[in-house]
């Protein structure tokens, strides 16, 4: 693993809670998740000196920011702080914005420097145009420039795509991806949106409370949360209770029963034969049995009940699927939605899926409201 650049341990009980841990290597970029009021912005304002929390200590590049008995200001450290809303002085031409963060560098350099930085954003050509003259996108690289201009260590990104549309926060997303390649430096991004995160964090961390719940590669964390907060935090839709049957070590297996079925998952040793266990599957690796082609497949954890939600979504299809015998247990899938049309899938018909054994996930038991978002149709 490379060498962190930036190393932050925060802890304090007021005004706002905070229990973290973040780590983040030059070239890399950590996001940061979880609800409203987990703690997110004032992470970032901690790491920049904007905030100063009660206990902890913010390492960058071997330079301590802050610890026991120090605690260098905002305006002494290389961060580049990104906000959601610009913040750009709207009198300003969009190079003399960028020059005002010039200042360690010489008057007369400043104007072909901001230059540089601008075309770094993909902005030339627009130096002398005013915000309001600006997109908004074309705004938040302003922004962005003006944060390099720190000739920062750390750049901070906070909610820096949410006040743009759709298509243009996938430019930025795209853009981003292609400059931190360039800039070698730890990036810290706070987001709201999992889809944002899981593109471009190399890592991710889930917090809630001002805590660190769980921190991994986004694709692995979503996949397999650690507890059931996390899974309903990272958006985990299928949610259920269970039972272990057994361990199966020769085969790599552990059999739950879940309704009337026995389910195949990966070997999980650590849970108790008899014992309860919490479960999930990701929509993805709920595979449909097709009408027009059968498979060897589907012997695996073969599930049936009936439609009760079909909902286009662009190319794919969002199903609800019931379990027969249980009303109150359903299944969230996703299709393709040339595979669902191929197959007539409707509201009311019959439907069969099988659970990808590789993709059932065992957590620790714990009661949920199976009535609550995600976690329904849990069969207990």
């Amino acid at each position: 693993m490379a060498e962190r650049a930036l190393i932050v341990r925060l802890d304090q009980k007021a005004p706002i809670p905070l229990k973290v841990a973040i780590e983040c290597a030059a070239g890399e970029l950590v996001a940061l998740v979880g609800p409203s009021g987990s703690g997110k912005s004032t992470i970032l304002r901690a790491i920049a000196g904007l905030v100063r929390p009660q206990s902890g200590e913010v390492h960058c590049n071997g330079e301590t920011w802050q610890g026991a008995m120090r605690f260098v200001p905002p305006q002494a450290r290389h961060a580049g702080l990104v906000f959601q809303h610009y913040a750009l002085f709207p009198h300003m031409s969009a190079s003399r914005n960028v020059e005002a963060a010039l200042g360690a560098v010489p008057p007369a350099a400043r104007r072909d420097r901001a230059r540089e930085l601008l075309d770094l954003v993909n902005l030339g050509g627009l130096e002398d145009r005013l915000p309001h003259a600006l997109s908004g996108g074309q705004q938040q690289r302003v922004a962005v420039a003006r944060a390099l201009a720190r000739d920062p260590q750390v750049l901070l990104l906070d909610e820096p795509f949410s006040a743009v549309d759709q298509v243009t926060r996938r430019k930025l997303q795209r853009e981003l991806a292609q400059l931190r390649r360039r800039l070698q430096m730890p990036i810290v991004l706070v987001t709201h949106d999992l889809e944002e995160a899981a593109m471009l964090a190399d890592r991710m961390i889930v917090l809630h409370a001002g805590e660190t719940l769980q921190a991994g590669p986004p694709f692995e964390l979503i996949a397999r949360p650690r507890d059931v907060q996390v899974a309903r935090l990272v958006d985990f839709r299928n949610l259920f209770h269970g039972e272990i049957v057994e361990h199966r070590p020769e085969a790599g297996q552990t059999l739950v029963r879940w309704l009337d079925y026995t389910l195949e998952a990966p070997l999980r040793p650590e849970f108790v034969a008899g014992g309860p266990v919490c479960w999930g599957i990701l929509p993805a690796h709920c595979i449909l049995h097709r009408r027009d082609r059968p498979s060897r497949g589907e012997r695996e954890n073969p599930v049936s009940g009936v439609i009760g939600e079909f909902v286009p979504l662009g190319e794919n299809a969002a199903v609800t699927m019931r379990v027969a015998g249980h009303a109150d247990a359903e299944l969230q899938l996703s299709i393709p939605l040339h595979v669902a049309n191929r197959n007539n899938l409707a509201q009311g018909g019959e439907i069969r899926v099988s659970l990808l054994r590789d993709g059932i996930h065992l957590m620790p038991f714990q009661p949920f409201d199976r009535r609550a978002g995600a976690a329904r149709g849990d069969g207990s």
